[in-house]
């Protein structure tokens, strides 16, 4: 009911005089002024609280010149819209064509792959659908080939991912020997068996040949002993507990052609493994994105010869609870070097994190650890930030060179709403829902039930 006056009538608010001013005082009272944004071209996010829509496209940024490359890096706490901006990120992204790779070690991208008419592949011990992490990339039929000595040398991206693997699964650095004994047994794999898998790596490393021992000057059983360290924890990925994963050739018939193709490691969720697990699964991601997108090359390259316009593919990998790839000092080093390869295979990670604390989790005060992570943001000009602890607030102002308004704002910033820093810009963006994506991003329904 409205507010009357002494007389029973309705109060009217007394009327302010009307304010008169040149044009040319009127750009100091700022009223029309709004930040421009990031141009029009790309995916509608929501609404820029300092003024007008908020749009954003790494692809179309990189082309222009505005962020030296296109991986984002996106933190926020639980319940705070991370996750909801995340995956409508993707579903409008495939309005321009773009594709999407998700490793999802929680099972949350269900709903958003059966929008997308696909299903999730699955990844459960002893289960039936097995990913090869050492299928070969683009040009590996040649990567294998003779070194400057005339001799046969392994594919650089496998014996990296094995060192890699080996390294997390040990807790420390290979050493030179075993290393050598890695490469050794990919190489013999090579002259022999074509395609390597897991089981073959580690039977190669368990019984070598004198052929492999004499390659560098020794002997058969001293060969064994230098990598049997390196081939025992291997062998925890083909016959230990996280056996039927990633054991054998990639399962035939894998649907690989949609919009979206989620990796769901949710059956490993707590294991202590999952590092290593999301490091296989990426691998081997990696790998086939890396021939999809020479293949691309390779069509647009003819369509530009022929005088047709030419189209690159471009996919938006995520990697979701990054944290447990970075904590692993072998694995984190591979991630590295994938994210670097960005530009090359014309994608765009993302990967997300709870916390900036996340960062320096990873490992001890001045570790290597702790120096990749802190690499891994450095190679992501995109930065979102949804609401963080006050406790976050140093780790924020320092790893992400904020302002002390913006590292005050963290803490206040209301669900849905984020700070964005694209390069040297900042934005404060509010996350908008249409219509039918709420059930896309719910993640709550537990919490409603029972």
């Amino acid at each position: 009911m409205g507010a009357t006056g002494v007389l029973g009538g309705p109060r009217i608010a007394p009327r302010l005089p009307a304010h008169q001013v040149t044009t040319r005082n009127l750009g100091a009272a700022y009223p029309l002024v709004a930040e421009p944004g990031l141009g029009w071209r790309g995916v509608l996010v929501g609404h820029d609280l300092l003024g007008g829509s908020f749009v954003y496209d790494p692809f179309e940024l990189y082309a222009q010149g505005i962020v030296s490359n296109p991986n984002m890096v996106v933190f926020g706490q639980i319940g705070r819209g991370k996750s909801a901006f995340v995956k409508t990120y993707l579903w409008r992204q495939a309005v321009f064509g773009r594709r999407a790779w998700v490793v999802d070690p929680k099972g949350e991208y269900g709903a958003l792959a059966a929008a997308w008419g696909t299903r999730p592949i699955a990844l459960v011990p002893g289960g039936t659908v097995r990913l090869n992490p050492l299928d070969p990339g683009p040009g590996s039929e040649d990567a294998g080939g003779l070194d400057a000595g005339g001799e046969q040398r392994a594919d650089g991206r496998q014996v990296e991912l094995l060192v890699s693997l080996a390294a997390a699964c040990l807790g420390r650095s290979l050493l030179p020997r075993e290393r050598v004994a890695v490469d050794l047994a990919l190489t013999s794999i090579g002259c022999s068996r074509g395609v390597p898998t897991l089981p073959a790596v580690v039977d190669a490393m368990l019984e070598p040949t004198d052929e492999a021992a004499s390659r560098i000057r020794t002997d058969g059983a001293t060969l064994l002993e230098d990598g049997r360290d390196a081939a025992l924890e291997l062998r925890r990925l083909v016959h230990g507990d996280l056996r039927g994963m990633f054991d054998g050739p990639t399962t035939e018939g894998l649907d690989l052609s949609g919009p979206l193709v989620v990796l769901d490691l949710s059956a490993l969720y707590n294991s202590a493994a999952l590092g290593v697990l999301m490091a296989c699964a990426t691998a081997w991601l990696q790998a086939t994105l890396a021939r999809q997108a020479s293949t691309g090359r390779a069509v647009a390259a003819t369509q530009r010869s022929t005088g047709l316009p030419a189209s690159t593919p471009h996919t938006i990998v995520v990697v979701d609870e990054a944290w447990a790839v970075l904590a692993n000092l072998g694995v984190a080093r591979w991630l590295q070097a994938s994210w670097k390869l960005s530009r090359s295979y014309g994608v765009a990670n993302v990967a997300v994190l709870h916390r900036l604390s996340d960062l320096q989790a990873v490992g001890a005060a001045g570790s290597e650890q702790v120096g990749l992570a802190h690499g891994l943001l450095a190679d992501s000009e995109t930065r979102v930030v949804y609401s963080q602890p006050p406790g976050e607030v140093h780790h924020a102002a320092e790893l992400l060179s904020l302002s002390p308004t913006e590292a005050d704002l963290l803490p206040q910033l209301r669900r849905g709403v984020a700070l964005w820093k694209v390069g040297p810009r900042a934005f404060l963006v509010q996350h908008v829902l249409g219509p039918d994506e709420q059930s896309l991003v719910d993640t709550d329904a537990a919490m409603w039930t029972g």
